[in-house]
């Protein structure tokens, strides 16, 4: 069975993870699990080069193969900050529930036609002597005017999606799945893998 290591130490991360990838035949290690205690700068500029550089990075120190992603919350009426630095906003050590109020109260003056936002995902894959490849999905919302919901983790609290009538914290998790952007871009990223083993 091919190992293949998703460069991440996010509990919450890895649980999507491992249910949206779960039929494919792969040993799905995280960085922990492979063993790996790393501190990768993410330098780029966009969620692009942020899983490029993550990916690269453990597939060159492991010669396996080693899926990566960067993924953000864009909010538009903030000039789609925190993107990039989602993870970051605020400081890394900065609780989310902190991290989330902080952005409703940014939109207080907001009317309901600017509260537009997006999850943002993109999925690097680094497969040894065959190059990168990249898939990029994104999911549209609204920023809630509170935080609502237990499932999920990071901005889903706040992230309200008009068609389900919730936020992504109040889908079980299987929905989730289905419509998020991870979600989209794991399962677009399925695909390549299947070809490659």
């Amino acid at each position: 069975m091919k190992k293949v290591i998703f460069a991440t130490s996010n509990e919450g991360k890895m649980r999507e993870i491992r249910e949206i990838l779960k039929d494919l035949e792969i040993e799905l290690l995280s960085l922990k699990e492979a063993g790996l205690d790393l501190e990768i700068e993410e330098n780029g500029t966009t969620f692009e080069e942020n899983a490029i550089i993550k990916a690269k990075y453990v597939m060159e120190l492991t010669g396996e193969i080693v899926l990566a992603d960067d993924s953000g919350l864009e909010v538009d009426y903030m000039d789609k900050a925190p993107g990039v630095y989602s993870a970051r906003f605020l400081g890394e050590d900065t609780s989310y529930d902190i991290k989330n109020q902080y952005i409703i109260d940014k939109l207080a003056a907001a009317k309901d036609e600017e509260r537009t936002a997006r999850f943002v995902c993109v999925i690097a894959a680094a497969f040894p002597n065959d190059g990168i490849v990249t898939r990029r999905a994104d999911i549209e919302g609204v920023i809630a005017k509170e935080i609502v919901g237990e499932n999920g983790f990071g901005y889903d609290p706040i992230f309200f999606v008009n068609e389900y009538n919730c936020t992504t914290a109040q889908l079980d998790p299987e929905q989730k799945n289905a419509i998020s952007h991870r979600g989209k871009a794991l399962n677009a990223m399925k695909e390549v893998i299947k070809e490659y083993l």
